[in-house]
């Protein structure tokens, strides 16, 4: 990419001890470029009413301008209708949409549901639940010692038996990206939906969701340079069709009576009540501001800024990165642990450095477990990062490698 956008970002221009900000946190959630910022101002001064409610010009544009939305998006992960688009206020939401509407009621006593333990919490806690109150097994695929899936265990895991498999495609603690066109195709085989946790994938390179071939694909929009408060359920449209409402109220119906009510179409009938028009704006113009870049140029650069992390990092004999060693295999983020030094003091001496970065478990409680940690630093890598972010990052960690040193 040849031009800078960093100053696209007022947050990134925040100064601490004489030196601007090193965000590095990206998986947490992203900063917000002007544009958004801007389209969301606009949206409140010129448009702002209630959508399909009204007659009047104020709340078509509000009709509008969330349509609009939707169908961006649509053409975003190249889905086949708009209807196969529903906004959640958040990716947890999204999951738990599928969980308790397709989860608890085309689950039965026996079924498998296949996940991976790599999985954010988001898209494991729900799936113990309709396990628990289906009487369904619910099984685990487990990382190497890279943090990849095998295809031995992808096929050991995948069963006759199995009727969903939930899967990450970018770990979010991890960096892994998981070969889910693969898992798609061998799931299917064995009559098992697909459901495809993008919140760190879709942001950072370009993803197809007819190539991929996912039954659902859940993104949350504020690591997409999007306002918090919006998130995407992707499904494909026969079965959300067959998928109940899980919320009731207004403008998810069609007609309601005394003793029963009938639903609206997709993908209202999913939208239950007012819903957040403002960051279905800002999620739009995020989506315009990354078109404009090109994924491609974005996932370029992203594995450019690793590999150049990398490189660094692990010239450091105390310093231990997890996840996969090949770079083509890894997405922008970077978990690691310094020698004799807890996470969460990492992060904590970082912040005196100017340098935001994540420790603790990342909600991924049961893969901490498997590996035998407790917890990890996390560093995560987006286009408004540079070379320069890069070697401060790797100046705290010896800066705080040596502080600790002189207390041994």
């Amino acid at each position: 990419m040849n031009r800078d956008y960093l100053k696209d970002f007022p947050t990134l221009n925040r100064e601490k001890n004489g030196k601007r900000i090193a965000y590095l946190d990206s998986a947490a959630t992203t900063q917000k470029p002007i544009a958004v910022i801007e389209a969301i101002k606009d949206y409140y001064e010129k448009i702002n009413a209630n959508p399909h409610r009204g007659a009047y010009e104020l709340s078509v544009l509000a009709t509008e301008a969330y349509d609009e939305a939707r169908e961006k998006v649509r053409k975003f992960i190249n889905a086949e209708g708009s209807e196969e688009i529903i906004f959640t206020k958040n990716a947890t939401e999204a999951f738990n949409l599928v969980a308790m509407s397709y989860g608890m009621n085309f689950i039965n006593e026996g079924d498998e549901i296949v996940i991976s333990i790599a999985e954010h919490h988001s898209n494991l806690i729900p799936w113990q639940q309709v396990a628990r109150a289906k009487g369904a097994i619910l099984k685990y695929m487990y990382t190497n010692e890279n943090g990849e899936l095998t295809e031995e265990e992808i096929k050991s895991k995948i069963t006759d038996k199995t009727k969903i498999v939930a899967v990450t495609q970018v770990s979010n603690a991890l960096g892994t990206i998981n070969p889910v066109k693969e898992i798609a195709e061998y799931a299917h085989s064995k009559g098992a939906i697909v459901i495809v946790d993008g919140a760190q994938s879709v942001p950072h390179m370009k993803v197809d969701v007819r190539d991929i071939n996912a039954d659902f694909l859940i993104i949350a929009g504020h690591k997409l340079l999007a306002p918090m408060g919006i998130g995407v359920l992707y499904g494909k449209k026969d079965l959300l069709e067959k998928m109940p409402p899980l919320m009731f109220g207004g403008d998810m119906v069609e007609y309601v009576y005394e003793q029963e009510t009938t639903f609206n179409v997709l993908p209202y009938k999913f939208e239950a009540g007012t819903q957040n028009v403002e960051a279905a704006v800002g999620l739009s113009k995020a989506i315009d501001y990354l078109n404009e870049i090109g994924m491609e140029n974005i996932e370029k650069y992203e594995k450019e800024l690793v590999s150049y992390a990398l490189d660094k990092m692990n010239k450091l004999e105390y310093v231990k990165v997890y996840g996969p060693k090949e770079v083509e295999k890894r997405g922008g983020v970077i978990s690691f642990q310094i020698e004799g030094v807890h996470p969460h003091d990492v992060a904590s001496i970082f912040d005196t450095f100017g340098v935001c970065i994540r420790a603790g478990n990342h909600c991924a409680q049961p893969l901490m477990r498997y590996m035998g940690i407790n917890a990890t630093s996390r560093a995560s890598i987006y286009l408004y990062n540079d070379k320069e972010d890069v070697d401060r990052l790797v100046e705290a960690i010896e800066k705080t490698y040596e502080m600790f040193s002189k207390w041994r």
